[in-house]
């Protein structure tokens, strides 16, 4: 069973050193289960500081075409519960902290308890949950809190102070600011609205502030990190898994997770 991980420490450890901390999205099951793995240990391989397993899910409403794309592949080829905590259970064991982002529906239909349990026994640091807010994780934190896990909850800019104090509160490990109102993707440029939202989630309470949404390359990487205590990256990394030749695919996914390594390093020094 691997060991737990937490991500904030991770973050604390990135931010020791100068860096802005580098979270990758990638989805349990795509290409396949192994394949899934195999390329959180590349991201780990290359100075990735947490990772972000998505479970896919039949109506992902938050998810861009990249990776809803990827997601059905992995629902096709039946990707289930058991692959998620196999996967966190060898990333972590590996040495990198591993976090899942699901949709409140499986979690629900697991069992609550018995999922936050079973998270915590292979070293899973905790979930982030885009359609479940605070107003309605009673359930869920009273679960986190007895397996030791953290909970993401999300800000957008349009959310008002009164909600990011109450996100702030909440959350447990660090807050993930979504760059814009829209679904997740990679984009050439980062909207204007992002140093203020992560500037408005800390002075609402929050200790850790992590950007998530649109980040495509280093130089977007290094511009967020020179204010975010995180960068995540999702769909630039994902893109790269499409090759019908996997191993292709995992060595182009080196050569973007190095760029984006690059530009979180010294970010915050």
């Amino acid at each position: 069973m691997g060991t737990q991980l937490l991500s904030g420490a991770a973050i604390d450890a990135a931010i020791s050193r100068g860096d802005s901390a580098l979270i990758g999205y990638l989805p349990v099951g795509f290409p396949t289960v192994a394949h899934s793995i195999a390329a959180g240990k590349v991201l780990a391989d290359c100075g990735f500081d947490a990772i972000e397993l998505g479970f896919p899910y039949s109506d992902p409403g938050m998810d861009g075409p990249t990776i809803q794309k990827a997601t059905t592949i992995a629902l096709e080829r039946g990707t289930h519960l058991e692959d998620l905590f196999d996967a966190v259970d060898q990333l972590t064991s590996y040495g990198i902290s591993t976090l899942s982002m699901t949709y409140w529906n499986p979690v629900e239909w697991y069992g609550v308890e018995r999922f936050a349990a079973d998270f915590a026994a292979v070293g899973g640091a905790g979930l982030i949950t885009p359609d479940l807010p605070p107003e309605e994780g009673a359930q869920w934190e009273a679960a986190s809190d007895a397996y030791g896990l953290e909970r993401i909850y999300l800000t957008a800019p349009s959310s008002p102070e009164r909600r990011l104090r109450l996100i702030s509160e909440h959350c447990k490990g660090w807050v993930y600011a979504a760059s814009s109102m829209g679904v997740t993707g990679a984009r050439s440029r980062v909207g204007d609205a992002v140093k203020p939202l992560v500037e408005r989630t800390r002075a609402a309470g929050a200790r850790r502030v992590c950007v998530g949404l649109g980040v495509s390359n280093g130089a977007q990487a290094r511009e967020i990190g020179t204010y975010a205590d995180g960068v995540i990256v999702g769909s630039a990394l994902v893109n790269q898994l499409f090759d019908d030749n996997v191993d292709c695919g995992l060595r182009a996914l080196e050569s973007v997770a190095k760029d984006l390594a690059a530009g979180v390093k010294g970010a915050r020094a």
